[in-house]
C-alpha cells in the first residue's frame, strides 16, 4: 500500500522517529513497542506536512489525531480525526478520510474506549487508495 506523498497528494507525514533523534530531550514520543502495538480506536498523534498556497512557507505542519482501524502490513489505516487549519474544507483531506501510517510516524498515543472503539467499526468518510 503507498504512503501519502506530498506531491501526489499534496500533503505527507513526517518521521517522528527523527524528530526525537533530532532532539531526544525535547521531542518526547512513546515507546517503540506502544507505537507498535496499537489497537482499533486507538488515536495516534502524526505530523502532517501540507502543501500550501504561499511562496515564503510553500509547508505548513500540522499535528493531528488519527483513529486507529485497522493494523495492516508496515502499520495501520486509520481515519483522520481532526480539520487542517492550513487547507479549506475539501473531500480529499478533511476528517474522516482513511490513510495509512506506521509506528514512525507516531508522537502520541491516546488508548481507546468504548466510543472510539465503536467509530473505528464504522467505515471513512473516502477510503485510502
Amino acid at each position: 500500500m503507498r504512503e501519502p506523498d506530498l506531491f501526489t497528494d499534496g500533503w505527507c507525514l513526517d518521521n517522528g522517529e527523527e524528530y526525537h533523534r533530532a532532539a531526544p530531550e525535547t521531542f518526547w514520543i512513546p515507546s517503540r513497542e506502544a507505537r507498535e502495538g496499537l489497537h482499533p480506536g486507538d488515536l495516534a498523534k502524526l505530523i502532517f506536512r501540507i502543501s500550501v498556497d504561499d511562496e515564503d512557507e510553500p509547508f505548513a505542519f500540522e499535528r493531528m489525531w488519527v483513529l486507529v482501524r485497522e493494523r495492516i502490513d508496515h502499520g495501520y489505516l486509520g481515519i483522520l480525526d481532526n480539520d487542517p487549519c492550513s487547507v479549506a474544507e475539501n473531500d480529499d483531506f478533511w476528517s474522516g478520510i482513511e490513510l495509512p501510517f506506521g509506528p514512525q510516524h507516531v508522537i502520541n498515543i491516546d488508548e481507546r474506549d468504548d466510543k472510539t472503539i465503536a467509530l473505528a467499526a464504522q467505515g471513512p468518510k473516502k477510503r485510502w487508495i
